[in-house]
């Protein structure tokens, strides 16, 4: 989300905002510069609460929630999507108190608006104490919540350009295929991964796309182990060690006849939701936490284990930021089906020919050059298996 601050020496309102590669600002609005610092505060707190409620439309999609059911939370969801709307009028003309009470608005979005509404009449906008420059604070105000709900709007059509860009920084319950696409397009052209999956991309879509992309590596690095597609992450953390645990189950998932997509978004909302604080499936819980038990016991050999130092996990993934942990253990993943990979594959005669000087140099310009073949060579037969599964990803 976008966050507004004050900056107490130029008297002036500012906007942050992340883009995967560090954060941007921007000057929004001149501030009176006899307004208590208390009134500028509540300004910008009440921009930020509005940021916030506008993004959360964008990670928590009315197509992601189920049934839209009246009073259901797909309705609601959708009822919140739909106030973008009344933003403007509420900064405009926002609820006041009137004979001790005042009206609040169920939406959070709409309420944030109105917040900043009064905020701006504090300040002497209109219909406040008046004075030069009051107006002008209000009209940059209305055209700064434009140019938010703007970006949450083309962030949903997948274009995280400009102001959009935040987006690679939040994890979303759903995917948008156009998304997904672009994070497939990038993975072709370097399998492993390149940078620009972490700065151009939806995090969720982008997880979407590597796991299809973990998928096809596994068959590969499998092919040449003869091991268990489903397990060669977990066997290649005996060479190096790697977070074998999300890619390994998202494997799983996949062999069972799971999409990338559905994958993808199942673990992620899950997290997102001990994020909030809700826990959807107790009943998983209690399997849970028996298996663990059970585990503990043949570990311990005690028939009743003391579990009141032990803590168990309620997600495998980093509820801070869920899609991009996924996504960064996902193409660890997909490294480590290389090592696998690598470790059965015969160097090429090319890689030994050549006088290279020295012997030390000569066997680590070899390694080098091996390595790099290696590499070159894992990435083809990785693409070639992507582009054979590629209806998974539709």
């Amino acid at each position: 989300m976008t966050r507004y601050s004050v900056d107490l020496d130029r008297r002036e309102l500012i906007a942050s905002w992340g883009t995967g590669e560090g954060d941007l600002s921007r000057r929004v609005a001149a501030l009176p510069d006899d307004a208590d610092t208390s009134a500028l505060l509540a300004l910008a707190r009440s921009l930020t609460q509005l940021s916030d409620a506008a993004w959360r439309t964008y990670t928590h999609p009315s197509s992601a929630a189920g049934s839209p059911e009246p009073d259901g939370e797909g309705w609601r969801r959708e009822r919140e999507r739909e106030a973008f709307d009344k933003v403007p009028d509420a900064i405009t003309a926002p609820h006041l108190p009137h004979g001790g009470t005042m009206m609040v608005s169920y939406s959070p979005l709409v309420e944030s608006a109105h917040r900043a509404g009064r905020a701006l009449r504090g300040l002497g906008g209109p219909g406040g104490p008046g004075g030069p420059g009051d107006e002008a604070l209000a009209k940059a105000v209305r055209a700064e919540a434009a140019l938010e709900l703007a970006a949450v709007e083309n962030a949903e059509l997948g274009d995280l350009t400009g102001r959009a860009q935040q987006a690679v920084l939040l994890s979303r319950e759903d995917a948008s295929p156009v998304q997904v696409a672009a994070a497939d397009h990038l993975l072709q052209q370097d399998p492993f991964g390149p940078t620009a999956l972490f700065s151009t991309v939806d995090p969720t879509a982008a997880a979407v796309a590597a796991a299809h992309w973990l998928a096809a590596a596994a068959e590969v690095a499998a092919d040449a182990s003869g091991g268990d597609p489903t397990q060669v992450v977990l066997e290649a953390d005996d060479i190096e060690a790697l977070p074998h645990e999300t890619p390994t189950l998202v494997l799983g998932l996949i062999q069972d006849g799971a999409t990338p997509h559905e994958a993808v978004a199942a673990l992620v909302r899950h997290a997102m939701h001990i994020t909030d604080g809700l826990l959807l499936d107790p009943v998983a819980l209690r399997d849970q936490l028996e298996d663990f038990e059970e585990t503990v016991a043949e570990h311990t050999g005690e028939d009743d284990p003391d579990l009141d130092d032990v803590a168990v996990r309620l997600t495998p993934l980093d509820p801070k930021r869920p899609a991009r942990d996924l996504l960064e253990d996902l193409l660890a993943g997909i490294h480590g089906c290389w090592l696998l990979h690598s470790a059965h594959d015969e160097p090429d005669k090319d890689d030994e020919d050549g006088d290279l000087g020295d012997a030390e140099d000569r066997d680590d310009e070899q390694a080098d050059e091996h390595q790099r073949r290696s590499r070159e060579r894992f990435a083809h037969l990785v693409r070639e298996t992507a582009a054979a599964h590629r209806d998974r990803l539709i």
